[in-house]
């Protein structure tokens, strides 16, 4: 391949005239190099140019020295045959001329060998500069071409991914309806296959039944004497054991029951003297202050409530158009004391409602039976009432007591009747005093459930039997909730009847605080009256007040006696004493529980 080459700029050097050839006819070597040789040589990088000089140089020597030794062989003469002087002196002088000639140096030649290899070195560069624009306009179409190629690559692997994709779907699809009926299928057929193992089963059971009844029979007759005989002599043996271990038992509770008895008989009749002795040297300041002690108070609350029994509610029952009339006037008050909320217009509005019902103010006054009955209707709605919303949400004591107070202040004898139901739904807990074991006539109840009836526990609402303790402590404690907040009004236009007086908190805590039967009781209706009265009663009573709560904390804490706690050791009133503690607590901090 040949290569134009661009002459360079660098000025032709003066060439003068062409040397001669020797004599001897030799040439120079730039005459004999060839234009490939140069083309050749041009190639070579600039750090070979002065290797190729010397190189040539030394060739140029070399050529020297051969073309000598081959001219001795050339010779003719024999080698035995010396060289007279003047042949040695030719040859001498030629072989002088001859590196004279090797050794020459033309700078026209030097420049042309020059302007060669510059014109070699741009064409080679240029050469260069337009292959690599050629090698990358190559790399960017081969790169296009392959964004190309993927592009469609991509584009036809998505194509076959949804074709996939919905192949996939529709292969699951028939898999599911194919699975859908092999379960159906599977199940038609475990179906009739249980149906026939069941039915063989049965029939084999039925078999195996007759067959273990027949053993069994033939069992039982033959075990039968052998077993009367010994469960006879067993049972005559147990009999005999239970017989002595249940004398012993029996003679040990009797002995522990009448050592318990005779203890607590010393123990109440010493304490029936004290009180005793305390109530006679209190009677004329109990006769000053109109206050009486426990046992009257439940004494007239029993009278009043056999006499209402015995008495009006009697008549008017067993008297048809009385009856008829209470009875009318009754379903009047049960909706009325239903709807009560806590919004003080619908309190006013129901406890007029309810006055006008037992006193119309439009019509005759009520026969004084019925209205006996009706004012008994009232504290049986409301105590009712108490039992069912205020055991489920305590602040509806309030709206309730405010219309008891509403009755109590306008109604005639309605504090006595409400006091008597009281006392009725409660047992001894409104006073607060333990029920003796006789009646107000001095008779011993006739049975025990005569004195559970009259102690305020009724029948389970939850189940048969009696009402549990908590059962009974939560509906009794709902009760004298709404008691203690008819406590904590105060009358506007005339005093209540003084068991409805703010004072009778007072008599409630100290008459608790003194008996330990009450003390031991695990209902603990305490924490009631202190949620209610606790803070009312400090801005009335003052220090007295904080040193009965003192004590309180006192036989919850550490106890009233050694080792025996406020409320007694069973879980009902570790609760009640926990509840206790919580509204000491929210009382001395000035907080209303």
């Amino acid at each position: 391949m040949r290569f134009s080459a661009p002459r360079s700029v660098s000025p032709s050097p003066v060439r003068g005239k062409l040397r001669k050839s020797s004599t001897f006819g030799l040439q120079s070597d730039s005459d004999s190099e060839d234009y490939d040789s140069e083309l050749d040589s041009s190639f070579n990088s600039d750090t070979d140019d002065d290797a190729i000089s010397i190189a040539s140089a030394s060739s140029s020597s070399s050529s020297s020295f051969s073309l000598v030794s081959d001219i001795n062989k050339l010779s003719l003469r024999p080698r035995h045959i010396a060289r007279t002087p003047l042949e040695q002196r030719e040859i001498e002088d030629t072989v002088s001329a001859i590196r004279l000639r090797t050794r020459y140096h033309d700078p026209y030649e030097e420049w042309e060998k020059q302007t060669r290899k510059d014109a070699f070195k741009t064409a080679r560069k240029d050469l260069l500069t337009t292959q690599t624009h050629l090698y990358e306009e190559q790399e960017r179409i081969h790169t296009d071409e392959e964004k190309q190629r993927a592009a469609q690559s991509a584009q036809c692997v998505a194509e076959v991914h949804d074709h996939l994709n919905a192949f996939r779907k529709q292969i699951q699809e028939t898999e599911s309806k194919l699975k859908e009926s092999w379960k159906i299928r599977d199940k038609q057929l475990w179906d009739r296959i249980e149906a026939v193992i069941k039915l063989e089963e049965d029939k084999l059971a039925k078999r195996l039944e007759e067959e273990r009844k027949v053993k069994a029979e033939e069992e039982r007759k033959r075990n039968e004497a052998e077993l009367k005989r010994r469960l006879a002599e067993e049972k005559r043996l147990q009999e005999e054991a239970e017989k002595k271990r249940a004398e012993e038992e029996e003679k040990r509770l009797q002995e522990e029951k009448e050592q318990q008895e005779k203890e607590e008989e010393e123990k109440q009749k010493k304490m029936e003297e004290e009180r005793n002795k305390r109530l006679e040297e209190e009677a004329e300041l109990r006769m000053m202050l109109k206050s009486s002690p426990p046992d009257d108070d439940w004494r007239v609350a029993r009278t009043n409530l056999q006499n209402l029994k015995s008495g009006p509610m009697h008549y008017v029952k067993e008297t048809k158009e009385l009856k008829a009339e209470w009875g009318r006037l009754r379903r009047q008050i049960i909706p009325k004391v239903g709807q009560l909320t806590n919004d003080p217009q619908a309190i006013s509005r129901i406890s007029q409602q309810l006055v006008e019902i037992a006193k119309p103010s439009n019509g005759p006054p009520l026969e004084s039976s019925i209205y006996i009955a009706l004012c008994s209707s009232l504290a049986k709605a409301i105590l009712l009432q108490a039992e069912t919303e205020v055991t489920a949400e305590k602040r509806s004591a309030g709206p309730l007591a405010q219309v008891a107070f509403t009755l109590l202040d306008t109604l005639e004898y309605f504090p006595s009747i409400f006091y008597a139901k009281l006392v009725q739904r409660c047992g001894g807990w409104p006073i607060p005093f333990v029920v003796p074991g006789h009646d107000v006539d001095e008779i011993p109840w006739n049975s025990r459930d005569d004195r559970v009836k009259a102690s305020g526990v009724r029948r389970s609402t939850s189940g048969d039997g009696l009402e549990s303790t908590e059962e009974y402590s939560n509906r009794v404690s709902a009760v004298m909730r709404v008691y203690f907040h008819i406590l904590k009004i105060r009358p506007m236009n005339k005093p209540l009847d003084p068991l409805f007086q703010l004072p009778r908190c007072w008599t409630w805590f100290a008459r608790m605080t003194g008996d330990t039967r009450l003390l031991r009781d695990p209902s603990l209706l305490s924490f009631s009256g202190l949620e209610v009265l606790g803070l009312e009663a400090v801005n009335v009573w003052g220090q007295q007040w904080i040193k009965m709560l003192a004590l309180i904390h006192e036989g919850i804490t550490t106890g009233y006696e050694k080792d025996k706690l406020i409320g007694g050791d069973s879980a009902e009133g570790a609760a009640a004493r926990t509840r206790v503690m919580v509204a000491l607590e929210n009382i001395m901090n000035g907080v209303q529980s």
